[in-house]
């Protein structure tokens, strides 16, 4: 039995087939269609490695089944620049090495991006550290990545404030 699924992936609209309902979506990206960004990591919802945005949300796609998000707005980190210019929060990352291996960079970045979206960063590192806590580095960044993410929020913050005025 298939199920038709439709999914808004990085601005492009996807009609998907699915023979298993038990796809997630972190397989359903990466296996089906080529986006292999969001990385598997444990598999189990602990390490961050598959986080993605969901309908503006962070999400563990690990977790989440393809068939319970018919019709939802899903960011990749691979919709996250526009051409050649880097999301803020990717060109912070680079500017304070807020990655050694990148395994886990493409989910801290997407983590970091919702966080800042929801309006949880505030202004303290150690708010960040608590937001980002299902992030997993194995390298151990963390200070380049809440230096990051800190920077990216104030750069976003001042253009959203240019845009209002």
């Amino acid at each position: 039995m298939n199920f038709s699924i439709s999914l808004t992936i990085n601005g492009v609209r996807r009609d998907v087939a699915l023979d298993d309902p038990r796809v997630t979506l972190l397989d359903l990206l990466r296996e089906r269609l080529d986006l292999t960004g969001t990385k598997k990591g444990c598999d189990r919802g602990q390490c961050g490695a598959c986080t993605i945005l969901v309908d503006g949300r962070r999400i563990n796609s690990c977790l989440a089944l393809a068939l319970s998000h018919d019709g939802a707005e899903i960011t990749t980190i691979e919709g996250l620049a526009r051409g050649d210019q880097l999301h803020p929060v990717q060109a912070a990352f680079i500017a304070h090495d807020g990655f050694q291996c990148g395994f886990c960079t493409p989910g801290q970045i997407m983590s970091a991006v919702g966080l800042i979206q929801e309006g949880r960063a505030g202004g303290d590192p150690e708010r960040v550290r608590e937001g980002m806590s299902g992030n997993l580095c194995r390298c151990g960044a963390y200070a380049g990545i809440t230096e990051a993410v800190l920077e990216a929020q104030d750069k976003m913050n001042v253009a959203n404030q240019r845009r209002s005025a």
